[in-house]
């Protein structure tokens, strides 16, 4: 007998969850990566980002509240678009969150043995994580509020210390300052919201509560964002540990680095268990192959964790964040643009919200996708045409 999940999740868990999924590579990277191309438009650049994110967050929300299902777009896509949009949509939610998951490892590696990327630590870091996940480590609700305790805590430090020398850090009029490059790549930073709607099994009233768990956990996030970028200014430059020269100079580099490692640690294992999750759902449908869609005895997806984590290795294995960021910024744009056209083929019945909000997440998404650079952009089509000969491939193979 099939049954169903219990309701027990309120509006407090829920914000909890979402900075759970929203701290880690975000604040701790991307701040850095952002205001080296932003410059002195990175705060107006995270305020933007936040609103994108809004837009982007109530077409989740509401499509989780209609269809409360694991699986997030990938299932949207099937349901209201077609087969193929929602291939398409989990094919770039696994290359999108496979890339933030190698920034998360990158990050790790920066923050624990200095600013240069190490690619062999990162690799390590994603290795160990892995047998932690195969050996049946999940992130428990009472570990993921303990982190985003300790998260919260660590930034709060990190401002507070340095408020007082904040003249000294403010930034510099750029030459050439990207605004919108910038707000896409600062909006993969507020996608952990994603998490939130996922709940819809599991939340009270999930109509009322995911809405306003979503909004909230945006507003929150962007407030630690807008504080972090303010106080470390112009010294925030791209790079695997960009707060930790920053917090140094005030006397809490090694408060802000312990911080930062616990932080993406948890994000880099609720990434890879994510990951082999979507693997698994896609295998089984047939738009991967079949192996991916197989359980262990010890009721793991033991094949879907391996590829993914190898996957997110081989990223790691680059070195260089802000390439990595980039391509997650790309590819989860595209993510988002499916799940607002989703949004819009909603009945009536099942609207929360206007029309205008997911028109304005797809119009945002598919203009801000093209304004990383062009190499990015170009590699990551690339990577869906690719995506979409395997699962011609994979499913010729079935017979299907």
């Amino acid at each position: 007998m099939t049954g169903s999940m219990q309701r027990t999740v309120g509006l407090g868990g829920a914000i909890l969850l979402g900075l759970g999924s929203i701290l880690g590579t975000g604040v701790f990277v991307s701040v850095g990566i952002v205001s080296d191309v932003a410059g002195s438009w990175t705060v107006l650049t995270i305020a933007l980002a936040a609103i994108v994110a809004t837009f982007n967050g109530l077409s989740s929300a509401q499509l989780a509240a209609a269809h409360p299902v694991s699986g997030g777009t990938y299932e949207y896509g099937h349901r209201y678009l077609s087969p193929g949009w929602g291939f398409s949509a989990g094919w770039m939610f696994l290359c999108a969150k496979s890339a933030s998951a190698a920034t998360a490892a990158l990050g790790v590696s920066g923050y624990v043995l200095g600013q240069d990327a190490h690619p062999a630590a990162s690799v390590l870091v994603v290795a160990l994580v892995t047998l932690a996940v195969l050996g049946g480590l999940h992130r428990s609700n009472l570990v993921n509020a303990i982190l985003v305790a300790l998260t919260i805590g660590t930034l709060t430090v990190f401002c507070v210390t340095g408020l007082p020398t904040v003249g000294e850090r403010s930034f510099g009029s750029d030459e050439a300052p990207s605004l919108l490059e910038g707000t896409a790549l600062m909006f993969v930073a507020f996608t952990g919201y994603g998490r939130i709607a996922t709940l819809g099994e599991e939340v009270v009233e999930p109509r009322r509560t995911i809405p306003r768990a979503v909004i909230l956990t945006l507003i929150a996030s962007a407030l630690l964002y807008l504080a972090v970028a303010y106080v470390g200014g112009s010294s925030l430059a791209a790079g695997p540990a960009p707060l930790v020269e920053t917090a140094s100079g005030f006397g809490v580099g090694p408060i802000v680095a312990f911080g930062a490692c616990t932080a993406m640690l948890g994000v880099l294992l609720n990434l890879i268990l994510g990951l082999s999750r979507v693997a698994l759902a896609m295998g089984r449908r047939g738009d991967l192959p079949a192996s991916l869609g197989t359980v262990s005895s010890s009721g793991s997806p033991t094949i879907a964790v391996l590829i993914v984590s190898i996957l997110i290795a081989g990223l790691s294995a680059l070195g260089d964040v802000k390439t990595t960021w980039s391509f997650s910024a790309f590819t989860v744009l595209v993510y988002y643009a499916i799940t607002n056209l989703a949004a819009l083929r909603l009945p009536s019945e099942d609207r929360r919200f206007p029309r205008a909000i997911s028109w304005l997440g797809l119009a945002s998404c598919a203009s801000l996708a093209f304004f990383v650079e062009s190499e990015v952009w170009l590699g990551g089509l690339g990577v869906l045409l690719g995506g979409v000969v395997l699962r011609a491939f994979t499913r010729g193979l079935a017979g299907k």
